[in-house]
């Protein structure tokens, strides 16, 4: 079945062959390209050029029980507890929602299912990268001062993005050296990104700029 869309009058119309995919979709493939690359670039910096498991901070990590599911609810409180402190700051501070439109308005076309793709996409691709084949090689201070650095966008309202990516990069590094491996991080970060993409899309998303929220 073909994707419905409504016309004018309310009624419903199918989309004409050859019409341009929604503009989400190029942002979802693209988006998903990058992370795989750097999900890539990572499996072979660390365990290709290093011969190490990137799985883990250290040899010595490697050699230590994973405690998946203590690790894995470490991530997941964490993660909620990044999600709860931005959203506060969204809701009581102005630069907090002007940044929460913009993001919004960058992200316009996406679907609620395509953000959660993106989420899982981002948490596995960012975390494997810059923390399990970067921070061991560099620190967890660079990694995260690179991993803000990523996030830079040259707009003054985008510029609290890039200090929030600096306090997420600190908070999921530090989670990669106390736990010894990535469960944790990447743990953490899906749970940032598959809450707040899809809270972001709820709120601000239906127009360009931030409108009204989509119903």
């Amino acid at each position: 079945m073909g994707l419905e869309v409504p016309d004018d009058g309310g009624s419903k119309r199918q989309p004409e062959p050859g019409a341009p995919p929604p503009p989400g979709r190029d942002f979802v493939r693209i988006g998903l390209l990058f992370y795989g690359v750097m999900l890539g670039a990572a499996l072979i910096w660390r365990m290709g050029f290093s011969g190490e498991s990137i799985l883990y901070a250290s040899p010595e990590a490697a050699q230590r029980d994973v405690g998946l599911v203590s690790n894995l609810a470490l991530g997941v409180v964490a993660g909620g507890l990044v999600v709860i402190v931005s959203n506060l700051i969204t809701q009581y501070t102005g630069w907090g929602e002007a940044l929460a439109r913009s993001l919004a308005a960058s992200l316009a076309g996406l679907s609620v299912p395509d953000a959660l793709l993106l989420a899982l996409a981002s948490g596995m691709g960012e975390e494997f990268f810059f923390r399990g084949a970067l921070q061991p090689r560099v620190g967890l201070v660079l990694a995260s001062l690179l991993f803000g650095c990523v996030h830079f966008v040259p707009r003054r309202d985008f510029l609290p993005w890039t200090g929030f990516a600096v306090v997420a990069g600190f908070i999921f590094g530090g989670l990669f050296e106390w736990t010894g491996n990535l469960v944790a991080p990447v743990a953490a970060h899906v749970v940032v990104n598959g809450i707040n993409l899809p809270l972001l899309l709820r709120r601000y998303g239906s127009q360009p700029g931030g409108g009204a929220p989509r119903e």
